[in-house]
């Protein structure tokens, strides 16, 4: 399944405790590359453990068991991803276009928003009541910042409510869809779903910073 990429950007913020040679954020990546490749049965510390080459016990210098892991990756999803859709719907625009634009941000952007992580939590919902019950919060907290995005922009309340669920739920189903699009035939939708999700056409000049946005992410 691969290496992980082992934690040594800020040893003076998580540094290396005695002989043990990875820290607290190494095996966090480990449990969270696992998470997404094989689903949460996969998180097993002895597994982890050989995927970093170090000794399991090196495991109980930062978690008192696995338990500890897995809420850790929970706060985690909530931390990146839930917080990056609501500071995105949060973010200043001039205009309801160009806020739906910094909401498909995420969508573009895996570093801001990672849809393999979100489907990961979403199947590891299915099996877990505690796990669905924080993803439900999260859920609602992104539909919370999407309504008021609307709401900023002078939609009435039931009617923010409809189009926020549209741009969320959509989105969630998109990326799940997996069309296999090219990144140019992507991008020629942007102007229609903008205006299936707000009833405006964005002006040329947002159209054209998400494209090179996008064109940017992707290298």
């Amino acid at each position: 399944m691969g290496a992980p990429l082992l934690h040594r950007d800020d040893p003076d913020k998580d540094p290396l405790i005695g002989n043990v040679k990875v820290t607290r954020q190494d095996w966090l990546n480990a449990a969270l590359a696992a998470l997404k490749q094989g689903g949460v049965e996969t998180v097993k510390v002895a597994d982890l453990a050989a995927r970093l080459s170090v000794s399991r016990s090196s495991f109980y210098w930062y978690f008192k068991k696995r338990t500890e892991l897995l809420d850790a990756l929970l706060d985690h999803w909530q931390a990146t991803n839930t917080a990056a859709l609501v500071a995105q719907a949060n973010a200043p625009a001039a205009t309801i276009t160009e806020a739906c634009i910094h909401v498909f941000h995420c969508n573009i952007n895996e570093a801001l928003f990672d849809n393999r992580l979100d489907f990961a939590v979403r199947d590891w919902a299915r099996r877990s009541a505690r796990v669905n019950a924080v993803l439900r919060a999260g859920d609602d907290a992104r539909l919370a910042a999407l309504t008021e995005m609307f709401a900023r922009f002078g939609f009435a309340p039931l009617e923010a409510t409809a189009r926020a669920r549209v741009i969320y739920y959509m989105q969630l189903g998109y990326d799940d869809a997996n069309l296999g699009e090219t990144l140019d035939a992507r991008l020629a939708m942007v102007p229609g779903y903008l205006i299936a999700f707000t009833g405006q056409a964005a002006p040329a000049h947002e159209i054209a910073a998400f494209n090179a946005y996008a064109r940017s992410v992707a290298g």
